[in-house]
């Protein structure tokens, strides 16, 4: 049974469109679709998560001190780059990577590390290639499996996919991720049911992610199981409010289930994180919304 979060209990919120959405008068035609990602945008995973740092300037230039006392270490090399991928800074934390495999070319985390800002950059080939050098010098790594995963299912492969992200979970059958993204594997496939399986296992392994339960959410909304839909997506509201994704698929359920002051109220919501978010706008203007009008959301 999921997590209930005590601060919804009788919570009657309301939300206000801003201004600039008043440009929604504009009647705009066909059902926008809400999508999880599957199609190819790139998910975080937990692939780093040895590194321990956060992506503060504080950090990096206390990481940067130890490489200038230590020039030699491919490990504070290889810290500073996780810590510069946490910070978006990419050009960056690829010359660390570089750097600690040519200081250490046998370093596996180096190269799961370096293949995650390859896959993030989008050079999904030289990814794969970081990742199975890494699973040649470490065959139980289970965290290179998921990334290579990943990159296989972002090629779509999905049997290559699959299987590597059998492997991880049998290593590491604790890595939410790792369920996270086969579900995603089967959701794409369109086996919903197995999806949903991994989607639950994922969410009690990790309950404060909305992705699994937006994830999960749209599976149900494919097998027309609106009710658990609902219910999946205010949870994905409620564990992360500033999630444009969580708000709009939320929308679109509660759309689908009739309810247009819900579906009103979240696509306002979304609206207000980004104004010009078009699915969000063309939901809003289908049920009925109007700027400036109060909306309940549960």
């Amino acid at each position: 049974m999921r997590k209930q979060r005590n601060h919804r209990a009788g919570q009657t919120a309301t939300v206000r469109v801003v201004a600039g959405v008043a440009l929604l008068a504009v009647a705009l035609g066909g059902c926008g679709t809400i999508t999880s990602g599957t199609g190819g945008a790139v998910t975080q995973t937990s692939e780093s998560e040895e590194n321990q740092f956060a992506a503060s300037p504080a950090n990096i230039a206390s990481l940067s001190a130890v490489i200038q006392r230590n020039p030699s270490d491919p490990q504070a090399y290889n810290m500073r780059g996780s810590v510069f991928g946490q910070a978006g800074r990419n050009d960056e934390a690829m010359a660390d990577f570089n750097k600690a495999i040519s200081l250490d070319p046998n370093y596996s985390q180096a190269y799961a590390n370096r293949g995650l800002i390859n896959r993030k950059t989008g050079r999904l080939d030289a990814a794969a290639a970081d990742y199975d050098k890494a699973l040649a010098l470490d065959q139980n790594y289970a965290v290179a499996y998921l990334g290579r995963g990943i990159v296989y299912r972002l090629k779509k492969q999905p049997f290559d996919a699959f299987k590597d992200f059998n492997k991880a979970i049998s290593i590491r059958p604790d890595n939410a991720e790792a369920y996270y993204n086969r579900g995603l594997l089967y959701q794409s496939q369109r086996q919903h049911k197995y999806a949903i399986d991994d989607f639950s296992t994922a969410i009690g392994l990790s309950q404060n992610q909305a992705e699994s339960y937006i994830a999960r959410g749209l599976s149900y909304m494919a097998i027309n199981d609106l009710k658990a839909a609902t219910s999946d997506l205010d949870e994905a509201v409620s564990a992360e409010p500033q999630n444009l994704q969580a708000w709009t698929t939320r929308a679109f359920a509660y759309e689908r289930a009739g309810d247009k002051e819900k579906a009103a109220g979240s696509y306002a919501r979304a609206l207000n994180i980004k104004q010009d978010h078009e699915p969000a706008k063309q939901g809003f203007t289908r049920v009925g919304g109007r700027a400036g009008q109060s909306y309940q959301t549960f």
